[in-house]
């Protein structure tokens, strides 16, 4: 009679017992932000909003930049928009903003492919000029559509802003007036927007597509030679990022309920903030812009009263921080101690197993 032979199983998995931990606690913290409105002033709710909504733009261009590679300082074209196609959705057609919320991210998907198309052209540091110059021209043909107020802007008419979807609603559940209905509606939306970016862009990282972006960012020639279709997978992100980005300008710009080319198409607020965001909590990570924007949040507060030594502040605190931790503060803490929240690396567990003695053997 022989041994029992040996079997060897073995699983692929990614997530942690800190990350299933992480998971847990995120579902309450959800839960609570939920709820929050009940307890929470008006100015707090306005603070969160605008939490959420830089937090959703700097995962969209984390993905494009931390894991695709894709270096664009032209976002702020998707912003705009977004922006504007709600505007105009809400002003020439009568259609109530919220689903023309929808409609933003349409119009900057379909702006994304001769966006694209001439972006992908260029290569490194002249994709990254080139994406600001196509922003800058979309800037300059939208200030001439005198339809929605031209180069000096205009504002949401005044029943459309009053009869929002849902606001009645909200406004008699928390016994607030109309004013401060939209802001709890808009900053539900926030947040549900911001938990799909993160949900969708971690489920996509954990998926065949998520290792063949990894493959293009590292090195597109060994990609293709595995047989990944380059340009196809930085086709779907920049699409993806652009419609996530959209969506979000949309948001912001029915919460503000005015807009104008300047503002709307602003390098610094919807580009320059989300990047020092990114790089300050840490590319390449979904958790690295989560401490990005409570930092950004944080100096904001402090440092804005002082006008430009504002932007001097974070110019010097952003180089500090690439200098002394080039992968960010997350970055440089995950590596120092091993914790990851949304871990994306693929680990081979198991091992030998006795297989169930054959009714042979058993004789």
């Amino acid at each position: 009679m022989t041994d029992n032979p040996l079997t060897h199983t073995y699983r692929v998995e990614t997530r942690t017992r800190t990350s299933v931990v992480a998971g847990i606690l995120a579902i309450a913290l959800v839960g609570s932000l939920f709820v929050l409105p009940a307890f929470a002033s008006r100015s707090l709710v306005q603070d969160l909003f605008f939490i959420l909504t830089m937090l959703t733009l700097a995962q969209f261009w984390n993905l494009l930049a931390g894991y695709g590679g894709l270096v664009s300082v032209g976002q702020q074209a998707f912003v705009g928009m977004g922006a504007y196609a709600l505007f105009a959705a809400v002003i020439l057609w009568g259609i109530d903003p919220v689903p023309a919320i929808l409609l933003g991210g349409l119009a900057a998907l379909i702006l994304a492919i001769p966006f694209g198309f001439f972006a992908f052209r260029l290569q490194g540091a002249y994709f990254a000029i080139g994406t600001w110059v196509l922003a800058e021209v979309v800037r300059l043909v939208i200030a001439q559509w005198r339809a929605v107020g031209g180069g000096t802007g205009t504002s949401l008419p005044r029943d459309a802003t009053e009869d929002i979807m849902f606001t009645a609603s909200i406004a008699e559940l928390f016994g607030v007036r109309a004013a401060a209905a939209r802001d709890i509606l808009a900053y539900w939306l926030a947040l549900a927007l911001a938990i799909l970016a993160i949900g969708g862009i971690y489920w996509l990282l954990r998926s065949k597509r998520g290792l063949a972006l990894a493959a293009v960012r590292d090195n597109p020639q060994a990609a293709r030679s595995v047989g990944v279709d380059a340009q196809r997978v930085k086709w779907s992100v920049f699409l993806a990022a652009a419609l996530g980005t959209g969506l979000t300008g949309a948001l912001i710009y029915m919460q503000k309920a005015r807009i104008s080319p300047d503002s709307a198409f602003s390098l610094n607020d919807w580009t320059a903030y989300v990047i020092f965001i990114v790089v300050i909590g840490g590319i390449g990570t979904i958790e690295g812009p989560i401490v990005g924007v409570l930092v950004f949040f944080i100096l904001q507060s402090l440092l804005a009263q002082y006008g430009a030594w504002y932007l001097i502040a974070l110019g010097v605190i952003g180089i500090g921080v690439m200098l002394l931790a080039p992968r960010g503060l997350w970055g440089s803490f995950s590596d120092r101690t091993g914790i990851q929240l949304f871990p994306i690396r693929r680990r081979l567990v198991g091992g030998p197993l006795k297989s169930k003695p054959s009714s042979t053997e058993q004789i």
